[in-house]
């Protein structure tokens, strides 16, 4: 038999004890939130949208996508301002979308204001600038099209200057594999980071859905992944993947504006 002060010693005992495990499994689900939180932001996929700048299919999408992105709108063209004025208030960052020339097919196709090798160092620097100021809340700089410019020493070596002295960064979107944007870019001290996936290289929902996969994996591995797709003729696709995929990734990954993955100085994690 207990006496009363020794049931009484249990129940307190008991209630103690109570507590104290209620207080673990409380530390220990936000030890698990914080770690799951932490894996989160570790993983970091950064995806750009080119060729804003005239109402292209897809325009209205990309403002409205469920993550924040990265939106490169080409310059002096008839939705230029606007695109890039709402893509800023909606927030994601702009870049411009700068026409360059490529290694095949016509000037033509580049749009207005292109930088093109034949080009003096002084129209070169003129043309940066001048897209630059026609870009409302631009970032940074990447090349639209530009397998032979961005392989031009010369020419990078102006661009990245005007980048340099205007605090924009440069993605190289990596349209040429001899493209000698890193090198000069460390060179000069610009923040630097390169394109690693073309979400839309093929224009079908089963490839960019299979690309947004590529992307998971390579975040996973790599803890950080740059992406690139597009408006006009696979916006709509592109778009409705983004809408419909991205949401149930956000558990495993964090969409972060291109920005937050640009070092101070120096090339960024995907050029590592």
């Amino acid at each position: 038999m207990y006496g009363r002060g020794t049931i009484r010693f249990h129940k307190k005992t008991a209630l103690l004890l109570t507590c104290l495990t209620a207080l673990l499994a409380g530390l220990s689900g936000r030890a698990a939130e914080a770690d799951g939180k932490a894996v989160v932001e570790g993983r970091r996929v950064a995806i750009v949208i080119d060729d804003l700048g005239n109402n292209m299919s897809g325009t209205e999408e990309v403002m409205n996508a469920p993550i924040p992105l990265t939106v490169a709108v080409m310059p002096f063209l008839a939705t230029t301002k606007r695109d890039a004025e709402w893509a800023h208030r909606v927030g994601h960052d702009v870049i411009v979308h700068m026409p360059m020339e490529p290694l095949r097919g016509r000037k033509s196709w580049l749009g207005p204001g292109a930088i093109t090798t034949d080009l003096s160092e002084e129209d070169i620097r003129r043309k940066v600038e001048a897209a630059i100021d026609a870009v409302p809340f631009a970032v940074g700089i990447n090349n639209h099209m530009g397998s032979k410019a961005t392989a031009d020493e010369r020419v990078m070596r102006v661009v990245l200057d005007v980048c340099k002295k205007r605090g924009l960064f440069y993605l190289d979107s990596k349209t040429n594999y001899r493209s000698v944007a890193p090198r000069v870019a460390s060179e000069l001290g610009v923040p630097l980071v390169q394109n690693e996936i073309f979400l839309d290289d093929v224009v079908s929902t089963s490839h960019i859905t299979k690309q947004l996969q590529l992307i998971r994996k390579r975040a996973m591995e790599n803890k950080t992944c740059i992406a690139i797709g597009h408006v006009g003729i696979p916006g709509k696709k592109t778009t409705a993947v983004l809408h419909h995929e991205t949401p149930a990734l956000k558990g495993e990954l964090r969409f972060v504006r291109l920005s937050e993955l640009v070092p101070s100085t120096g090339i960024g994690p995907a050029g590592q």
